[in-house]
């Protein structure tokens, strides 16, 4: 398990994280997405000490792909898996095995005895994510895992990390994705400026998302829904109203209030996603 405990962190007169709780259970997938989201991960990880609040980590090894990335360039691709492996606690057949198995799982068993500044770009981030994964971690810190991949490879890290999670691991993953965190994703922390603002299982995060209308009136004014409990007027645009619904409100109202100021083309209702919830909480585009 992985737990952050009120964390908090500063560079001079910067808070890059303030008072972040989450935790991070064995089998889980859990997101942590908005801004503050890096330094959140590497305190997770121990690259950065919090200057507030605790991390407490029950695994024995970790896996961590960092943000900003890099190997040792001299290094054969084989020889710095294995290497990777060794420092992790494996002893050498294990860690040949783990070194030859993760360069495989990654399409680089070609290039396995190239240096890796020989590596074209494509291949060097399929072997950051090996090195991830090749000391056989129990808790993984991944950050940005999908930038930059192609396809394949990016499917190949969903397979990877969900059978990381089904094997029991605890998988703490960095992303502003909403995709990425709908689909492989089994919690999520939202942050705004380091600090937490919504957290909790995606499929809640999902049902909680904003409720929209869009509204054909062309004969209604601009302003027949201001007044109406619980209604905010997102759009107009030639009679057509995008309108956003808090919790509580009442679609059969605003039908009748629209009824009430015209003839009624259209009326469509819309249940947002979390790519509109990331918008609306994190600033995500």
């Amino acid at each position: 398990m992985l737990e952050l405990d009120r964390v908090a962190k500063r560079f001079g007169d910067v808070v890059a994280c303030a008072d972040v709780s989450l935790t991070v259970r064995y089998g889980e997938v859990h997101a942590v997405a908005g801004g503050g989201k890096t330094t959140v991960a590497r305190i997770a990880a121990g690259v950065l000490t919090p200057d507030d609040g605790a991390v407490r980590r029950s695994g024995e090894r970790l896996g961590y792909l960092p943000a900003s990335r890099g190997l040792y360039p001299r290094m054969k691709v084989l020889d710095q898996l294995e290497y990777l492996a060794a420092l992790h606690g494996l002893d050498a057949s294990s860690a040949l095995r783990s070194a030859e198995l993760w360069a495989a799982r990654f399409g680089l068993r070609a290039v396995r005895f190239d240096r890796v500044r020989q590596l074209p770009a494509e291949d060097q981030r399929r072997l950051w994510l090996a090195a991830a994964f090749v000391g056989a971690p129990d808790v993984l810190v991944l950050d940005e895992p999908f930038d930059g991949l192609d396809p394949e490879t990016a499917e190949a890290v969903v397979t990877v990390v969900r059978e990381f999670a089904t094997a029991g691991a605890a998988v703490l993953l960095a992303t502003d994705e909403p995709s990425v965190v709908e689909g492989l994703c089994d919690r999520a922390t939202l942050l705004h400026n380091g600090r937490v603002v919504t957290e909790g299982a995606v499929s809640e995060l999902r049902a909680a998302a904003r409720v929209e209308l869009e509204v054909s009136a062309p004969s209604a004014p601009p302003d027949w829904a201001d007044g109406l409990p619980g209604v905010s007027i997102l759009s107009v645009h030639n009679g057509h109203f995008r309108l956003a619904l808090t919790d509580g409100a009442d679609d059969q109202a605003v039908l009748a209030a629209a009824m009430a100021a015209g003839p009624v083309r259209s009326f469509t209702v819309v249940r947002t996603g979390l790519a509109e919830l990331f918008r609306d909480v994190v600033g995500a585009p």
